[in-house]
């Protein structure tokens, strides 16, 4: 179940308790420790950066903030249609720096989708301003393809977050 409960809390450890995700493994030790509700058709979470986050000084790293959205966007799939995707790619606007020890709320949303692409919006906000979006392109692979992906096999409990393959494009 991905709900926690009947809240709207997601729970963390979907993938298993061995989670080993920078950005949402509960148990990483130098994670994000992100963790995710669903508020209407949006996957929201709130993050304060540290001065462990930081790039320039007061500005958390850039990098990092993309990390912060394409977590979110990828929560918007696995909340919104149950399903994992791998980020194609990402169009992104830094509008104003991301200040460390400020909280940041973000929101993510679908936008359009077929079976195997899925467009997803981003907004990232500190004190009610937008200072991030962006428009990110995940695709949701098969079991064949997320193991070539990944290199290797598939821990059981993400196989039903796969796109399931049709008679007509096994092979």
């Amino acid at each position: 179940m991905i709900l926690q409960s009947s809240d709207s809390r997601l729970d963390g450890e979907i993938f298993g308790t061995t989670n080993r995700c920078f950005a949402c493994g509960p148990r990483h030790p130098f994670g994000f420790h992100l963790e995710f509700r669903v508020e209407g058709e949006e996957v929201v979470t709130d993050f304060t950066p540290l001065e462990a986050h930081e790039g320039v000084p007061t500005v958390m790293h850039g990098g990092l903030v993309t990390t912060l959205a394409d977590e979110i966007g990828g929560w918007a799939l696995i909340a919104l249609r149950e399903k994992f995707g791998f980020t194609g790619t990402m169009k992104s606007r830094f509008s104003l720096p991301v200040r460390i020890g400020r909280t940041v709320h973000g929101r993510g949303r679908i936008t359009r989708e077929n079976a195997r692409i899925v467009h997803v919006a981003v907004r990232l906000l500190q004190d009610g301003v937008e200072c991030f979006s962006s428009e990110m392109m995940f695709v949701i692979l098969d079991e064949q393809g997320a193991e070539k992906m990944m290199g290797g096999p598939l821990p059981e409990s993400w196989k039903k977050f796969l796109r399931t393959r049709s008679p007509s494009t096994a092979r």
